[in-house]
């Protein structure tokens, strides 16, 4: 298959993985990436801003707040967090203003944190993490505790929104917290169950240039789970006037997917269903025995990954379109052009990084040789065509068709700690074939017939036995595919954007989301290149890169500002923020790239009284000066 063979051969671990010869004399895998970064924790909140040394130029059009979300302490009196997703949600500020910075830092003040905090124990259980056993809470408590949304952590430590002119920090659970963008002070909490029902949102909504705001949300209904796509209109009362826009059943009844993220269009709502899913019998069990909340995810390999068009007027399904499968956490952008659909995705062939981000793997990792290739992901470009016109003719030759197991389960296995068994447990129902509860699926032949692609069609040729089919894609330039099988279902081949591995892509969201667009900016997740804090600018049109880094500096999510009469797409700056490995855990920074020219105009430096650690997601606040 394109994606397998893809990262499994021109991406082949035994070739890519760092060699003896690499390896510097400490014995680390990996001498140029300093995994400390992320096992610092925030020993004291910087409430008051503190001023930085500026060097360069940053321009003094920029006025605002770049404001920041994600890990901030590992422990919790004696204990340890056991994966990044669990630990304490904390908030930074850059405040820009005439050229100058400032810099402040706060946690976000959950009921998670002020449980944990009282208790001196983690006491709630986390992604990764079990709690201690409350003896106090009988099986009864535990069994109730499962229907009540606001029973679980509402750490929200992932990413951080605007809605209309108040900011709020969200994670997966239906839980948001509202923050000061000036003193970062926790003003408020919202449970989305109350006004929409939903059980759980994506962590990245999508916020239109009007002020309204879409996410997407998994419900309970009669007849099963289903993705709900919620509109937040802008107004006073974005909450309370919220409403359901349309719904997409999930394909299994006991499995629905796992939901990171989704994309808009100027027509459509792109829901991107991933055989990654979280197992409802594993949820109730890991509930009632106190397990780390991600024994429930269950990775489905040889189930193909759908792609519904959802119609932003009627709130109906028009298209569904499949691939092979794949991961991903974060869509680039997508738009419409020609009566097709274009989306790019940062893609990995497996979820096996997540398991990369628990404590004990993190702190290994150098000890590790296939670190890297769980890291090993791509940003890939997938073509849904809306229509069969002009198509081009594919003829693939004659192979052997051999049978082999369709369906398999991979459980999202933590590493063994403290907190939890070595062992994870594995429920019969993981072995069962869950085929029967798939909607629009595969014929078993014809996903057979279609994984004997490869990326060339010169290649297939040799491969596939003497049918012909049909490329959908008739978009000029496009080397994606789309072949439509017997039983009318589409299943589509994606094409690289670039030979780099990127995470926490950003573009100019204001004038490009759900459009047609050049340009997007982007961090390294090749952890086993030569500088892993490299941030990236990717030309989708040219295919082309460029590259900014500084030695033993790793920068966030690069965020772009748009200049205040912008004649290009690139016209601006990106806004990213520094920390340092090793010995400079009590340094951060902002830097400020030219985006046209991907070079540095200014940075500011700040020196804390503690350590600082690495963040996640954050939003440009331009009138929070």
């Amino acid at each position: 298959t394109f994606i397998r063979d893809f990262f499994a051969i021109k991406y082949n671990p035994k070739a890519h993985d760092p060699e003896s010869a690499r390896i510097d004399g400490g014995g680390r895998c990996y001498p140029n990436c300093a995994s400390d970064v992320w096992l610092r924790s925030c020993e004291q909140e910087i409430v008051e801003p503190i001023e930085g040394h500026v060097s360069g130029h940053i321009p003094t059009w920029l006025n605002g707040s770049l404001l920041r979300n994600g890990p901030g302490n590992w422990k919790v009196g004696e204990m340890m967090f056991q994966h990044l997703f669990d630990c304490s949600a904390l908030v930074h500020r850059f405040a820009i203003k005439n050229g100058r910075v400032t810099y402040q830092n706060r946690f976000v003040e959950t009921e998670t944190l002020k449980k944990n905090r009282t208790a001196q124990r983690i006491v709630v259980t986390e992604f990764g993490t079990a709690s201690v056993p409350d003896p106090c809470h009988s099986i009864f408590d535990r069994v109730s505790a499962i229907f009540r949304p606001d029973s679980g952590s509402d750490n929200s430590m992932i990413s951080i929104y605007p809605f209309g002119d108040e900011y709020y920090t969200f994670a997966e659970t239906p839980m948001m917290h509202r923050i000061n963008p000036r003193t970062l002070a926790t003003e408020g909490r919202i449970c989305v169950t109350d006004f929409v029902g939903i059980v759980n949102h994506t962590s990245h909504p999508h916020v239109l240039s009007n002020g309204t705001v879409y996410n997407l949300g998994t419900a309970a209904t009669k007849s099963g789970p289903v993705y709900n796509v919620i509109c937040f209109p802008h107004g006073e009362q974005m909450f309370e006037d919220a409403y359901i826009v349309g719904s997409v059943s999930c394909r299994w009844k006991l499995h629905p997917g796992y939901m990171h993220t989704f994309g808009v269009t100027e027509r459509f709502f792109v829901i991107v269903e991933q055989p990654l899913s979280v197992s409802l019998t594993e949820f109730v069990k890991a509930s009632l025995s106190n397990q780390q909340l991600a024994s429930c995810l269950k990775w489905f390999e040889d189930k193909p990954t759908l792609f519904h068009l959802m119609d932003r007027e009627t709130g109906k399904v028009r298209y569904t379109f499949q691939s092979e499968a794949f991961f991903y956490l974060h869509i680039i952008n997508q738009y419409e052009e020609d009566n097709h659909v274009v989306i790019d995705i940062c893609c990995y062939k497996d979820p096996e990084m997540i398991n990369c981000m628990y404590l004990e793997s993190i702190m290994n990792m150098q000890s590790n040789p296939n670190y890297a290739s769980h890291f090993r992901g791509r940003p890939l470009r997938f073509v849904l065509p809306l229509g069969v016109e002009n198509a081009d003719a594919v003829t693939f030759k004659d192979h052997p068709i051999t049978q082999r197991r369709v369906v398999k389960s991979f459980t999202m296995s933590g590493i063994s700690t403290r907190l939890q068994p070595t062992k994870m447990k594995h429920s019969e129902s993981n072995y069962e074939n869950i085929t029967n509860m798939a909607i629009n699926k595969l014929q078993e032949e014809e996903m057979l017939e279609y994984c004997k692609g490869t990326e060339e069609s010169d290649e297939a040729n040799e491969k596939l036995d003497g049918e012909t089919m049909v490329n959908l894609v008739t978009l000029e330039g496009s080397k994606a595919q789309a072949f439509q099988l017997s039983n009318r279902s589409i299943l589509v081949r994606p094409e690289l954007l670039c030979d780099w591995g990127c995470e926490t892509p950003r573009f100019n969201y204001d004038k490009c989301l759900g459009k047609k667009y050049r340009y997007f900016y982007a961090i390294s997740s090749d952890v086993d290149a030569e500088n892993p804090g490299t941030l990236v600018k990717v030309d989708v049109v040219t295919r082309s890169i460029q590259k900014w880094c500084e030695a033993n500096c790793y920068p966030s999510e690069p965020i772009f500002v748009a200049s205040p009469e912008p004649e290009t797409e690139d016209d601006g700056v990106v806004l990213a923020s520094m920390v340092w490995g090793g010995l400079n855990e009590n340094r951060v920074g902002l830097l400020v790239l030219c985006a046209k020219t991907w070079t540095e105009l200014g940075r500011c430096d700040f020196h804390t009284n503690g350590p600082v650690p690495k963040c996640l997601h954050g939003w440009f606040a331009p009138n929070a000066v």
